[in-house]
């Protein structure tokens, strides 16, 4: 109750609100006990006195009466009147609305048919003709007012029950066992709570309103009595002679209105916890050195942190890289030490593979009672072409705000700080036009509810096709590309960790290919090759311009098609690459009439449409099942296995992570903890909640292993503000290694061993022969290849991915090095989320 209070006198809306209503509510509510002249007493000597008399601060009316004294009890009479018939309206028709929303059919067609009877007058006509058949009085026009705004709050709240009763939590308490009316009571009522303040705030004003107006018309309050509207029909026979008689009670009803206004929608955004931080918005990120100066605070108090470790001789080695390494300054090197373990034995490097997206110091903040907090705070992160990154933590770590800040979307009321760097540009600094033509064109993004992206009111192939149109100049691009030059680059490039050999591309066929090269989608691109060559690059072709048919099509006749004949080859081609092609109807159907992987499937596609560069996949298989799952995770497996398209994985699922990706990094409040190739994240976790998250899987064949769960909860980003000097780790209070030094600052993201980063002082390093574990289990791994080919062939016989490559990459899930913790962990994990290609 103390944090309400102290939200509500902080909103500014409810601090005006009160001050009017004070101006008003106060006099009136203690009008009985204040010094008063008698309201109805008549003095026709003392008639019109001015402003200021002794006796009379306001002066007179017509018969002599005191304006102050009839204008505080009027605001009384016509605040209890306005309140009286606001409860009542809300309490019938919320009752009405209740009934129809929650039971339906005769119940609904019922209750409703007689509010529409109602609805069919005018309302002010309705409450005429009711104080007429009932006789003109104060109480008449309260009852009259009332039951003309029932049908206003019946359907009000028939909408928001229709709404809710559909919810996910009603059908849970109904599978629960309870009752109808425990539903209602429990359920339904708290969350119609804004709704039905908001109407009775809204109303109440409508109430004050409608009350002054029956008044002025006589059919109210009778004389003697005092009301605001009747001194209003009293004093506009003198408005030109003695304007203060009819324009003072207007005044009153003017602020009362604006006071009950204001108030009742602070009152609403502070109760409704969906609305409570709406109003609440921090600045407009500003461009220069202001947003630099926090992240050089962090970096400074990081360097404390390890200065203190240093002191420590438990803090060893793991600090050789100083606090000169700052958070800032370090992505490309980890991003490429990372690629570089993985590349193939044909020893290609790391810097061959072009730098896609950077992101320094990516902060996404959130207001908070003490100002802009953190919920992501200060990220560096890294994407090369071809990569494939796995992000992982629990819920509320920064996952899904990270990737959505990577597209330029900060949360309501919040704003992003730092760079994220694409092609040169910093996407934070665009404006709207220039980032809706990156998105979805050099970067697309697959929600993690198939719903997000799929109006519910469009058939599927409508939905595809204004995909494909929101870039409409691409359509045809490649038509009026030269698709001579194309073979001839594709060839004089080398084969790098993105090229496929030619015998493998042709055994898949026109009907099997799974990609295009982004930059051959878009005609001038400088990237208007792909790693494939002869049929393969014929293949390539006719899958971007839509030709679903194989590479029998010349450009001359890419070129005569019309722009619906591409836009429709093109969906065509975009269904048969997430395999819905089998689906006679599919473009036909709603997204209601979708399975849970079909919907996720057109969502792929539609993040396909003009073969982004870059896929941010956000949680793509959390709502799906296990067999689904594996079903979604093969297909992102061939939209970005041995191609220059990136893919970001973002998951609380680490099982799906580690057998997607090649590099994994893994987040906590806000903060990259660690940064490895998958591999080693595997032998040996260094950072302590790395090591939680593994032990949290489960191991098939071990029944019998105990599934510890993380102690405590990670820290809210309103705890903290952003800027301030960090209070120590963030795991600190949840690690069992925790030191007394780990709470003097926060660590460094350093590098433990190459390609491998920790933000740890005390990192796990493992017994000295892990060094050479990784070697060992990719030895193994090659002499098992054919088994993992096998494997692969059974989750997915079209994705003949990559001979030998794709036998070692199989086989590297499957674990057979001569290190058994390695194997097990391996197998467990890979286990754990089904067959994988």
């Amino acid at each position: 109750m103390v944090a309400f209070w102290k939200r509500l006198l902080s909103h500014p809306g409810a601090m005006i609100g009160l001050g009017l209503l004070a101006l008003v509510l106060v006099p009136a509510l203690a009008a009985p006990w204040l010094p008063l002249a008698d309201p109805t007493l008549t003095q026709p000597a003392q008639r019109m006195l001015p402003v200021g008399s002794a006796a009379h601060l306001l002066g007179t009316d017509a018969l002599g009466r005191d304006l102050l004294s009839r204008l505080v009890w009027g605001a009384r009479s016509s605040l209890a009147v306005g309140l009286l018939a606001t409860g009542v309206a809300a309490l019938i028709g919320s009752l009405i609305g209740v009934l129809a929303g929650f039971f339906g059919r005769f119940a609904d067609a019922l209750l409703m048919r007689g509010v529409d009877i109602l609805m069919a007058f005018p309302y002010l006509l309705l409450a005429l003709a009711i104080v007429a058949a009932l006789g003109p009085g104060l109480g008449n026009a309260m009852l009259a007012i009332a039951v003309a705004n029932v049908p206003f709050f019946a359907r009000a709240v028939r909408g928001a029950v229709l709404e809710i009763r559909h919810q996910a939590y009603i059908d849970a308490a109904r599978l629960a066992g309870h009752r109808a009316p425990w539903i209602i009571v429990v359920e339904i009522l708290p969350n119609l709570v804004p709704t039905v303040l908001l109407l009775m705030t809204t109303t109440l004003g409508w109430m004050v309103l409608e009350t002054a107006g029956l008044s002025f018309l006589g059919l109210g309050a009778q004389p003697p009595d005092a009301d605001l509207g009747a001194m209003l029909g009293e004093g506009r026979e003198f408005l030109t002679t003695y304007p203060r008689v009819a324009v003072l009670p207007g005044l009153v009803i003017l602020v009362v209105v604006v006071g009950i206004n204001l108030f009742g929608d602070a009152l609403r955004d502070l109760l409704d916890p969906r609305l409570r931080d709406q109003g609440r918005s921090l600045e407009p990120r500003q461009v220069g050195n202001g947003s630099n100066e926090h992240a050089e605070n962090g970096a400074d108090n990081e360097a404390q942190a390890h200065q203190a470790a240093g002191e420590s001789e438990a803090a060893g080695p793991s600090q050789s890289a100083g606090a000169s390494q700052a958070a800032g300054g370090k992505p490309a090197e980890r991003a490429s030490q990372a690629l570089g373990d993985l590349q193939d034995e044909d020893g290609s490097a790391a810097e061959s593979t072009p730098v896609l997206l950077a992101a320094e110091g990516i902060s996404v903040l959130v207001p908070a009672e003490q100002g802009a907090a953190a919920a992501v705070d200060r990220l560096d992160l890294q994407l090369r072409a071809g990569e494939r990154v796995g992000m992982v933590g629990e819920s509320g770590s920064g996952k899904s705000l990270t990737a959505l800040a990577l597209l330029g979307f900060a949360p309501p009321g919040g704003r992003l700080e730092g760079r994220v760097d694409l092609d040169g540009s910093d996407l934070l600094t665009l404006d709207d036009d220039a980032l809706r033509d990156l998105r979805g064109r050099r970067i697309a993004y697959i929600p993690q509810e198939p719903s997000d992206a799929l109006d519910p009111l469009l058939r599927v192939g409508y939905q595809l096709e204004e995909t494909i149109k929101a870039h409409a100049s691409e359509i045809g691009a490649d038509a009026r590309a030269e698709p001579d030059k194309r073979p001839v680059e594709a060839e004089s490039k080398p084969a790098g960790a993105g090229a496929r050999p030619n015998a493998e591309s042709d055994q898949r066929g026109a009907d099997h290919v799974i990609a295009a090269n982004a930059g051959a989608e878009r005609a001038g691109s400088e990237q208007v090759g792909h790693h494939e060559t002869g049929a393969a690059g014929a293949d390539a072709r006719d899958s971007v311009t839509g030709n679903a048919g194989g590479g029998n099509a010349s450009p001359g006749d890419a070129r005569s098609g019309t722009p619906g004949a591409q836009i429709s080859e093109r969906i065509e081609t975009l269904l048969k690459r997430v395999g819905l092609d089998g689906i006679a109807d599919i473009q036909r159907r709603f997204p209601h009439e979708l399975s849970g992987g079909q919907s996720q499937r057109v969502a792929i596609a539609m993040a396909l449409a003009h073969e982004p560069d870059l896929l941010i996949a956000d949680e793509a298989t959390t709502a799906l099942d296990v067999t689904v799952q594996a079903e979604i995770l093969a297909l992102l497996e061939r939209l970005t296995h041995g191609q220059d398209r990136a893919l970001l994985f973002v998951s609380h699922d680490l099982a799906l992570v580690v057998g997607l990706c090649d590099r994994v990094l893994v987040l906590y409040a806000g903060r990259i903890v660690e940064d490895a190739p998958r591999d080693r994240l595997l032998d040996t976790p260094a950072h302590p909640y790395t090591a939680l998250l593994l032990a949290c899987s489960p191991e098939l064949g071990r029944p019998e292993k105990a599934l510890p769960a993380i102690p405590g909860q990670p820290p809210s980003p309103a705890e903290s503000t952003w800027g301030a000097a960090a209070a120590g780790c963030r795991f600190a209070p949840r690690c069992p290694k925790a030191q007394p030094v780990c709470e003097q600052g926060e660590p460094t993201l350093d590098e433990l061993t190459p390609g491998h980063w920790v933000r740890c002082l005390f990192p796990e390093r493992g017994k000295a022969s892990n060094a050479s574990n990784a070697s060992d289990v990719r030895a193994g791994d090659e002499a098992d290849g054919a088994d993992g080919g096998d494997e692969a062939d059974e989750v997915d016989e079209v994705d003949e991915v990559d001979g030998p490559a794709g036998a070692d990459r199989s086989a590297h899930l499957d674990g057979s090095a001569g290190n058994d913790g390695t194997r097990a962990r391996r197998e467990s994990i890979s286990n754990e989320q089904g067959a994988r290609p």
